[in-house]
C-alpha cells in the first residue's frame, strides 16, 4: 500500500479539488467520507477508484476487506496522515477512510415505474442537505427513485453525499428537465402529487400507485403551471407561526402518508 504524507502531492491537490463542482464534471469523480457511506456503496455494487486512509484504520476487518476488494478491481488504497485527510474532507475531524468514486448518470428511460409504490421528485432543490435527507428517506420507505428537476443543488457534491449516508449508493438518482420528466411520466402509470399551500389536505387525498411526490424549491414552491400539471395538490396543516415545513422534512411526511396508503 502506498503512503502519501506531503500535502504538495499532485494526486492530494487533484482529490482535494473534488470538492469543486467544476472538478468534478470534469473528472467524473467525487468523494466520500467514512467508513459506514464507503461500505454503503459497497453493498450498493459501487467500489471507490481511490481509498485513503489513516495508517491506524488498516487493521479495521472492514477497512482490509474493503481494501482487498478495491484492489481486487484495480483500485489503489493509499495510507496517509489525519491532517492530509482533513485537507480531503474539508473537516477539521475527518472520517479515518475517504473514498474516491466514478459518478454516474442514470437516464429516465432506465427508471422501472413499476418497481415501487414511491418515487421523489424535487424541483431546483438549492440544499445539499436536504438533497442528501430526503435521499435517506428514500431509502426509508423503499422508494424508486428520486428525480431532480432544473438547477438542483450537485448530488455528488460533499455536503450531499455526507447528508445522505449511504443512500446515494443505494437510491437511483436522476437528473432531467421538466418538459421530458413530463412526458416520461405521462407515457405510462403515475400519480404526480404536489406539495402546495393551495393544496386540501394531505390526510383527506386518495392516492394512487405509483405516486411521485413533487416538491419545489425551498424559498419559492414550484411554479404556476407545474403545480398545474399535477394530479393532486396536498399541504399539511401548519398550527403555529411557520407557514411552511422544511423542504426535506415535508418530503419525508409525506413519503409516510403515502406509504401507508398505496
Amino acid at each position: 500500500m502506498r503512503t502519501i504524507t506531503a500535502y504538495s502531492n499532485p494526486l492530494v491537490k487533484q482529490v482535494r479539488d473534488l470538492r469543486d463542482k467544476r472538478h468534478r464534471r470534469e473528472s467524473g469523480r467525487f468523494l466520500a467520507e467514512g467508513l459506514r457511506i464507503l461500505i454503503e456503496a459497497r453493498e450498493g455494487g459501487r467500489l471507490p477508484v481511490l481509498v485513503f486512509l489513516a495508517e491506524a484504520s488498516a487493521a479495521h476487518p472492514l477497512v482490509r476487506t474493503l481494501i482487498a476488494e478495491v484492489e481486487a478491481a484495480g483500485g489503489e488504497a493509499i495510507a496517509t496522515t489525519p491532517d492530509i485527510l482533513a485537507k480531503l474532507s474539508g473537516k477539521d475531524n475527518p472520517q479515518a477512510v475517504v473514498g474516491v468514486f466514478d459518478a454516474w448518470d442514470t437516464p429516465l428511460d432506465a427508471l422501472d415505474r413499476t418497481a415501487s409504490d414511491i418515487w421523489l421528485v424535487a424541483e431546483r432543490l438549492r440544499d445539499p442537505g436536504n438533497l442528501g435527507t430526503i435521499l435517506r428517506t428514500g431509502d426509508a420507505v423503499g422508494a424508486g427513485g428520486l428525480i431532480l428537476i432544473g438547477e438542483c443543488v450537485d448530488p455528488f457534491s460533499v455536503e450531499a453525499v455526507r447528508a445522505s449516508m449511504g443512500a446515494l449508493f443505494t437510491v437511483p438518482v436522476v437528473r432531467s428537465e421538466w418538459a421530458p420528466f413530463l412526458a416520461w411520466l405521462r407515457g405510462g402509470p403515475g400519480q404526480l402529487v404536489g406539495l402546495s399551500l393551495d393544496g386540501g389536505d394531505y390526510r383527506a387525498a386518495q392516492y394512487a400507485a405509483p405516486t411521485f411526490l413533487l416538491t419545489g424549491n425551498e424559498a419559492q414552491g414550484m411554479p404556476a403551471d407545474y403545480a398545474a400539471a399535477c394530479d393532486l395538490l396536498v399541504k399539511m396543516p401548519m398550527l403555529g407561526k411557520a407557514d411552511s415545513l422544511n423542504a426535506a422534512v415535508a418530503t419525508a411526511v409525506m413519503a409516510y402518508e403515502v406509504l401507508g396508503r398505496t
